[in-house]
């Protein structure tokens, strides 16, 4: 018996070393992926879709979809998809905003790192983070296929295809979206202090498992912070409003640290510890909410036609 708990006992040990460890870290683990869909479902007005409203399992499920493409068995996937999890705002100080496109964005950031002389891979994008343009992109999917669930519904022809992906669309948005609302996704300082530090915090690569999975996953749950999510509202710039969210998230990234320091985040945590988490959830299905509710009411509006101005040139 005393050699099983042994075993029992250095496999626990050796799960956590990996977990805290891992370079590749989820933000909120499974469980604060799945809470932050599953409260921003649960708050779905009665003037959006009823079907949609009936989906909270299955979005809450969604909520660490893109955390399960990241395993190593297949590269190409994981490969491709680690820049969308995070953006370290400090390494684009230097843009006044930040473009609306993707490929924009890649455009000033090779123009920086051609004219840097001090670290230039710095300003690669994979090494920045794509988090709001995979946020976007997702909400431009949704965002086209209620509106072909509102032209189907006028023409009574059948929706549940659409439906399907509106479902999916919702739950896999919920992911990046949660991820910005984790202040260690918008910085160099996600796991462990890095460069001057007068103040003492720590440097060993722990603190992001530490914080956003093992103390969420052993003390809080939805119910500690749905009271916290309002109705929803309509946001006036999808894209600004998303950035000023991640902006306000990266203003927190020492509070993690301090918090961290002062042993908020052992075993039970501190309550303060426990308000801080609560509010940065909280603030993730509320953001999410905003967005469901956003592309619910641009969809409504007929889009420019194929040739105008406002659309692409076809290659």
């Amino acid at each position: 018996m005393r050699a099983r708990e042994h075993f029992q006992r250095a496999m626990s040990l050796l799960l956590v070393a990996l977990l805290f460890h891992s370079e590749a870290a989820y933000a909120w683990g499974n469980e604060g992926h799945t809470y932050i869909n599953r409260v921003a479902a649960q708050k779905i007005p009665a003037s959006m879709p009823r079907f949609l409203r009936r989906a909270i399992v299955e979005i809450a499920y969604l909520g660490p979809e893109p955390d399960r493409w990241r395993n190593p068995a297949e590269f190409a996937l994981k490969n491709a998809q680690e820049p969308d999890h995070f953006i370290d705002l400090e390494r684009v100080s230097w843009l006044d905003s930040l473009p609306k496109g993707r490929y924009e964005f890649y455009r000033k950031l090779y123009e920086k790192r051609a004219g840097s002389t001090d670290h230039p891979d710095d300003y690669l994008p994979e090494h920045v983070g794509l988090q709001p343009y995979i946020t976007m992109e997702v909400y431009g999917r949704l965002k086209a296929a209620f509106r072909e669930y509102r032209q189907l519904k006028a023409a009574h022809q059948p929706t549940a295809s659409v439906e399907q992906a509106i479902i999916f669309y919702a739950g896999w948005m919920g992911h990046y979206v949660a991820d910005g609302s984790q202040p260690l996704h918008t910085t160099i300082q996600y796991n462990g202090w890095v460069g001057p530090n007068p103040n003492g915090y720590t440097t060993q690569h722990d603190i992001h498992a530490q914080f956003e999975t093992v103390y969420v996953g052993a003390n809080i749950t939805a119910n500690n912070f749905s009271a916290l999510v309002h109705a929803p509202e309509r946001l006036k710039d999808p894209f600004t409003d998303y950035i000023a969210y991640l902006r306000q998230s990266n203003a927190l990234v020492e509070k993690v640290y301090q918090l961290e320091k002062a042993g908020g985040f052992r075993d039970k945590g501190t309550p303060e510890a426990f308000e801080f988490t609560t509010q940065r959830l909280a603030a993730g299905s509320q953001m999410l909410l905003d967005l469901w509710y956003t592309a619910w009411l641009e969809s409504a509006a007929v889009p420019a036609p194929a040739g105008s101005p406002a659309a692409p040139k076809p290659n």
